[in-house]
Parts: C-alpha cells; sequence; structure tokens
C-alpha cells in the first residue's frame, strides 16, 4: 500500500464568535499553517500514531490496538483517548475503515504551535475523516459541539462566509479583499482557550440567543460591505460591544490596550487566543506598541490567510 498524505487549513473565526452555533452569518480565514496526517504501512496488526510539533519534535506516541481501539502504550492518556474517539466515530460512517487489522504508522506535523488555537483539532479531524474516505463534518459534529467552520476552513483556499440554518450548513468562498486590510494584524494573547468550556458558558449564560445571531449576522454583512479601514473599525468596535454586553465580559482592549490607537477584536473564546487588530497606524508602530507591552506573535493579515499571494492588492 502506497503512503497517504492529508492536510487541512488552520483557521480564524474574524466575525461571528459564539453567535455563530445559533445560526450567525459568520466570515472566517483558511490559514496558511495548518496540520498534515502521513499514513503509511507498519508491521503487525496495530496502529502507531506520532504527533510531531512546528520544529519538528516528537510530543505525542502511542500505540493503538485495531481490535477493540484501545491503547497499548501511550505518552499520554487524555491525547490517545481522543484519538480513539475519533477513530470510532469514522469507522461508525464507514465500516471498512481500519477493519482488516493491517498495521498503520500515523504521523501528524503540526505547523504552529499547539497553544495557538488555530484549529490543531479540527485539521486533525478533517484529515482522519479524508483518510478514512467519509464526510468530515459528519465526525466533527458526533465528537464536537461546535459550529464546523473550522472544518470549512480546512480545505478552503481563501475567506469564507459560514451559516447554520435550520439544522443546514452554508458555506461558500468569497472575495473579501478590501484595500484597508494590509492595516489588518493578529496578535497572540498568549492564553489557549478551550472552545468547549467557552461554548458552554455562552450556552448556559445569555438569554437571547437568536435575537444575537441576527444582531451577529447584520454586523458580519457589514463588514463584508466596508470600503473604509475607519468603517472596518466602527463594525470590529460594534462586535465587541455587543458580545462583551451578551457575555458579561469585558472587550479585550478595554481590559489591556485602552490607548491603542485602533481597534481591537477578540476571535473564538474570548481571553487568551488571537485577536484582530485594525489601525491607522503603520506596522512598525503597531508592531512596536504590542512588544513593548510584552506581545512577541504579531501577523499581517495577508500572511496568515491561505493563498493570500493571490489576494494582496497590486
Amino acid at each position: 500500500m502506497p503512503n497517504k498524505l492529508f492536510k487541512s487549513h488552520g483557521k480564524l473565526l474574524l466575525f461571528g464568535e459564539y453567535a455563530v452555533i445559533d445560526g450567525a452569518k459568520s466570515l472566517a480565514i483558511p490559514c496558511k499553517k495548518g496540520q498534515s496526517l502521513e499514513i503509511k504501512p507498519h508491521r503487525g496488526s496495530d496502529l502507531i500514531w506520532e504527533c510531531y510539533d512546528q520544529n519538528d519534535e516528537l510530543w505525542f506516541e502511542a500505540q493503538i490496538s485495531l481490535y477493540d481501539f484501545s491503547s497499548v502504550r501511550t505518552s499520554d492518556e487524555g491525547t490517545s483517548r481522543y484519538i480513539q474517539k475519533l477513530l470510532k466515530g469514522a469507522v461508525r460512517y464507514n465500516t471498512e475503515f481500519l477493519n482488516k487489522w493491517n498495521g498503520f504508522k500515523a504521523i501528524n506535523r503540526i505547523d504552529f504551535p499547539i497553544t495557538w488555537g488555530l484549529g490543531s483539532s479540527s485539521t486533525l479531524i478533517n484529515n482522519v475523516a479524508n483518510w478514512a474516505q467519509i464526510n468530515p463534518f459528519h465526525l466533527h459534529f458526533r465528537i464536537s459541539s461546535g459550529s464546523g467552520y473550522d472544518i470549512a476552513c480546512a480545505k478552503a483556499e481563501g475567506p469564507i462566509i459560514y451559516q447554520l440554518r435550520h439544522e443546514e450548513l452554508n458555506f461558500q468562498e468569497i472575495d473579501f479583499n478590501p484595500d484597508f486590510l494590509s492595516q489588518v494584524y493578529f496578535m497572540y494573547l498568549g492564553n489557549k482557550q478551550s472552545s468547549e468550556s467557552a461554548i458552554y458558558h455562552y450556552s448556559k449564560n445569555v438569554k437571547r440567543r437568536k435575537a444575537l445571531a441576527k444582531e451577529v449576522s447584520i454586523l458580519t454583512d457589514k463588514a463584508l460591505s466596508d470600503t473604509t479601514l475607519q468603517g472596518f473599525m466602527e463594525t470590529i468596535d460594534a462586535h465587541e460591544m455587543l458580545l462583551a454586553k451578551e457575555l458579561g465580559m469585558q472587550c479585550v482592549k478595554n481590559a489591556r490596550f485602552q490607548d491603542f490607537e485602533g481597534s481591537i477584536k477578540s476571535l473564538g473564546a474570548w481571553g487568551g487566543d488571537f485577536v484582530m487588530i485594525a489601525t491607522a497606524l503603520s506596522e512598525e508602530e503597531t508592531k512596536a506598541y504590542f512588544t513593548d507591552k510584552g506581545y512577541d506573535v504579531f501577523i499581517p493579515y495577508h500572511e496568515m490567510l491561505q493563498n493570500s499571494d493571490a489576494a494582496v492588492p497590486a
């Protein structure tokens, strides 16, 4: 059997966090960085699983029985249980997947620090689904409570609009390339958040979820139609204030960067993952401001976006 290689893009949800699970129209981008899964034949009847980080250093390994998906040996029980759940879910949708007990070696390589929250789980789900020749959304919704936008990003080659409507998901790649994106940046706050915990908090505490989804959809449409940096910044500020009120949390700019000359928007689970920055300041001035405050992961929009070479304005 020849080796097989599967690759999936990471993701960032620019507009629609939290409310996306209630049908809000949302804007997301696939990232250049992602995760690969290489499958090789291996002696024996077990699955050898290895995970390597962005520095090509081994951070997880396990031997998993293909008879009942139990761990023969593992360096981390929690990670091993998650992989077992993935494999069991995949077999449910394709009973011929792994049914011959042939030995395999699965090698995962991730392009970004796992703490960044760019989709270490969604890229793995998509890769395993492609290996099993099943619909990745089916596998995602079986093991996750997320909206699935990250699965849509995994194979997208540009920005997408994503929406859950009437128990159906709708997504499409769009041409989103206003000139002001050269003044938009991403920065990591240094504290990876749990998406599952954030969704639980949102579901338990936000009472007007359907109304919120409609309001967020309006803001997403506004972001898509903004033609000036000032308009885009106003949309960011409105989105932040709306979510802060509903979540009972402080906007990230008010909490950490009150004197910054620009707009800052939380992405994904609030409190520690990436933020999006829009400002009229130069890239050098913007980067210096955050570096002085101890934040050193600073990435311009077009360096983050998958296939951005075709999107960068001339």
